[in-house]
């Protein structure tokens, strides 16, 4: 039975509904500085912390609840005699429940121009220790950290006339989770200046519950990045459509990181991870046509994300595909009737255009460890590229980085065949360099697109002058890639023979 509870909250969501609820069940409430005053301001009855504990608040606040009246009271174990005759020698009342939130240092220190000192006052010294103490000691105490839990706390003390072993090891179990993520954060904020530090603390809330993951036997969920400025769901609602899976979101991600390479109207159509299909132009209808037309066998049941909103007529032409997962900025009322006819579709509007988070770190899980690096960086103009030889116009300079800013995003080795701002043929994810140029150039003739004046990208240097030959062969005149082979003299001379351009970025753009 919970006879007396202990409430410290900063966040003060919920807590009339709560204390009210307590005592009207005879909970005897005992309540910290702020937290008192905001009770006793509705006519609650409530004990202040400073009478349990006989001693004011000290240091303008920081010292409130560290004191043994608080802390024995909530780690008393009512099945130990030694700890009850403790509490009985000292004239303590153990707590039944402890309700904290903490000092919301995350939401602070990710404001404009926020101050070493403001931070620092934003770190909780007494809501974590309260916590912990009560989630440790869960057999007898039940912690209660966020005010989403305060209804289902009530609603079974009500109905049971207390709260389960059961309940309480699940808030302990969230408790903790709560504390790690706060600590994390800190941490994380004290270690921003040295890049890579010591020890790496990544923090992830669950935002969505999957059916399966990759493949049906396997369990998943949603996390996003506790302290990003965005994430992948955020400002995002969901209009029509199945629920998302774990490979639509995985799709997603990859289809919107392309697309912000792009201010033009841009579509980009993905499957598996890998672009099948991407086109800048004048319009968004246009964009649309022509990063269908790349490769419209692959772009059957894949991700299309646009950069622009959907026009009445680009609703009718999308409806006639099948398309998995689409993500625009905005839908004209008939196109959105009309795609809401495909029962399958989930269909996505971004209320933000850009999905940035400047300093993003990339996470690779690998057996019992982690890899940690930078995010790919984002290529905005041709700063640092030596033109090798030939002499590109600036049409070909277009078709050149645009081939480039695509190949950054497929994986390696990976080969990106593009004309007038649409990519005509993708090798992905072969094991030798070769290959992946010739299963791009096939992917140009399979659909009839003609290579003749066309460009391509390389996310890698060329080891030999073979792959850059076969797409001359092709009549291909423009190529990019990083340079720095042994043998750059010769494919420089092989592509300098066939009158073509080469472009060398000096920056490589694996993606494993």
């Amino acid at each position: 039975m919970i006879r007396r509870a202990l409430l410290s909250v900063y966040d003060k969501s919920g807590l009339d509904e709560l204390a009210r609820g307590l005592a009207d069940l005879g909970v005897e409430l005992v309540a910290s500085g702020g937290t008192s005053a905001f009770l006793e301001k509705l006519g609650i009855a409530v004990t202040p912390v400073e009478e349990v504990t006989e001693v004011p608040e000290l240091l303008g606040g920081r010292v409130k609840t560290l004191h043994p009246n608080i802390h024995a009271a909530i780690l008393a174990r009512q099945d130990e005699p030694e700890d009850r005759a403790s509490l009985d020698d000292f004239a303590i009342e153990p707590f039944g429940l402890v309700c904290v939130n903490l000092y919301p240092f995350q939401d602070v220190v990710s404001r404009k121009a926020v101050t070493e000192e403001e931070a620092v006052e934003m770190i909780d010294i007494g809501g974590p220790a309260m916590l912990r103490a009560a989630a440790k000691n869960f057999a007898h105490v039940a912690p209660v950290c966020k005010p989403e839990r305060y209804p289902e706390v009530l609603s079974e003390l009500r109905a049971r006339g207390e709260l389960s072993l059961e309940t309480r090891r699940r808030l302990a179990a969230e408790t903790f989770s709560v504390t790690a993520a706060y600590e994390a954060a800190i941490a994380g904020w004290f270690s921003e200046p040295e890049g890579f530090p010591d020890s790496v603390l990544p923090v992830f809330t669950r935002e969505l519950d999957l059916a399966y993951g990759e493949n049906p036997h396997q369990r998943a969920a949603y996390y996003s990045e506790v302290g990003a400025r965005r994430h992948l769901l955020s400002r995002v609602e969901q209009l029509h459509g199945r629920e998302l899976s774990f490979n639509n979101l995985n799709d997603l991600s990859a289809a919107r990181l392309i697309a912000r390479e792009f201010e033009l109207p841009a579509c980009v159509i993905v499957k598996h991870a890998n672009p099948c299909g991407v086109a800048v132009s004048g319009s968004i209808e246009q964009a649309y046509e022509r990063a269908l037309a790349s490769d419209p066998l692959s772009a059957y049941g894949g991700v299309v994300v646009l950069n622009r909103a959907v026009s009445a007529e680009l609703g009718v032409r999308l409806a006639e595909q099948f398309i998995e997962v689409l993500f625009a900025p905005g839908y004209d009322d008939d196109a959105l009737s009309r795609l809401q006819e495909k029962p399958a579709t989930r269909i996505l509007d971004d209320r933000e255009r850009r999905l940035s988070n400047p300093g993003e770190r990339d996470y690779r899980r690998v057996l019992g460890g982690l890899l940690v690096q930078e995010r790919d960086s984002d290529i905005d103009d041709r700063e640092g590229m030596e033109v090798v030889c030939g002499t590109p116009s600036e049409m070909v300079w277009g078709d050149l980085l645009f081939a480039w800013r695509v190949c950054k995003h497929v994986t390696s080795n990976a080969i990106v065949v593009a004309r007038d701002l649409q990519t005509i043929g993708i090798g992905a994810g072969q094991m030798s360099r070769v290959d992946a140029v010739r299963l791009a150039l096939e992917k140009a003739r399979e659909h009839d697109h003609p290579t003749a004046g066309a460009v391509l990208a390389s996310d890698a240097f060329f080891p030999f002058a073979d792959g850059p030959q076969l797409a001359l062969g092709a009549g291909v005149t423009g190529i990019i890639q990083p340079g720095g082979s042994k043998r750059d003299g010769e494919v420089i001379e092989a592509v300098e023979r066939e009158g073509a351009t080469m472009v060398f970025t000096h920056r490589r753009h694996f993606r494993h």
